[in-house]
């Protein structure tokens, strides 16, 4: 950034190439050496969404989580797919995280670098936004929607292995009986099976469930519920069932067509760079027939088709 231009390519290099962590060192180095703040510094030499990237892996996770969701609930209008993807998929301890990052704030670059990700998430400081997460989600929807949303907030989901075999037959029975078994759908009975069991007792509840009604979960969903409430709940259960190939249909859907939808596709390649970006891959060349790498290449162009080509991590 010295001098005449912006050196982009030494900027994606740097950065995708560097763990979150490290890239929280370079962030201090920066400023010990320079006395300016690194992400000030790029925001005003760069521009568009090769910017929005590079601003978001200087940011640890719970960070970039909290800051997306405050974008998609600030001013008019409210992003529902951006509620839905971060609070569908993210794990009990991940949206603690993000729920303290959201309301405290987090000191991004004061910690042990041996300090494990868990413990750097809880470094809390300052005052970032200085409202819950909760009450800007509820200011900004309403109805089951929104109690959905409440529900997966307060990251109470048991996260044991331990499958109750009577339970799972009855928790089955009783999203039968709340859709497809009667006239009219009783919504909370989804909630309280898909937003309170550990996974491995929700996949044997899906596994009843086909054998008492003889459709897949997703399937009465879709038949069941329409709008914002049937796109959470389908997003719970794929989450449950194959998280990577959820985001792999998130990334098809954000460049399928005519136009992208960039919001989507920075948000995931960054978010999951670090996390699942080979088993999305996979379950993306497996469901689509092409690469990501492909459709990324074709949907995007200059630093900004670079940097998350880069972020993709090759062709296969």
């Amino acid at each position: 950034m010295k001098g005449a231009g912006t050196d982009e390519k030494a900027i994606i290099q740097v950065l995708v190439h560097r763990s979150i962590a490290q890239r929280q060192f370079i962030k201090e180095a920066f400023k010990q050496l320079f006395g300016k703040d690194l992400a000030d510094e790029l925001r005003s030499e760069l521009s568009g969404n090769f910017e929005k990237v590079v601003l978001g892996l200087l940011m640890l996770l719970p960070v970039y989580d909290a800051y997306e969701l405050k974008n998609a609930v600030k001013g008019a209008g409210t992003d529902e797919r951006c509620l839905i993807e971060i609070l569908a998929s993210r794990t009990c301890a991940e949206i603690q995280a993000i729920k303290a990052t959201y309301s405290k704030g987090i000191h991004c670059s004061t910690f042990d670098g041996k300090l494990s990700q868990q413990v750097q998430w809880n470094v809390l400081v300052g005052a970032e936004y200085g409202r819950s997460l909760e009450d800007d989600i509820c200011g900004d929807t309403s109805g089951m929607f929104q109690r959905v949303l409440v529900s997966l907030l307060t990251a109470g989901r048991d996260e044991s292995s331990v499958v109750n075999e009577v339970q799972a037959m009855k928790d089955a029975k009783d999203i039968f009986e709340a859709g497809e078994g009667r006239w009219g759908t009783d919504e909370a009975a989804f909630l309280t099976v898909l937003c309170v069991r550990n996974r491995k007792h929700l996949l044997r509840v899906f596994e009843a469930y086909k054998s008492i009604s003889g459709r897949d979960i997703e399937d009465s969903i879709k038949r069941e519920m329409s709008g914002n409430l049937e796109d959470i709940f389908l997003a719970i259960v794929q989450c449950i069932k194959n998280k990577p190939a959820f985001f792999a249909e998130q990334l098809y859907k954000s460049m399928k067509g005519m136009g992208t939808t960039d919001s989507i596709l920075i948000r995931i390649m960054v978010s999951r760079a670090e996390i699942d970006m080979i088993d999305i891959k996979m379950e993306f060349a497996k469901k689509y027939g092409k690469t990501l790498h492909s459709f990324i290449k074709g949907d995007t162009s200059g630093d900004y088709r670079a940097i998350l080509l880069e972020l993709c991590g090759g062709e296969k």
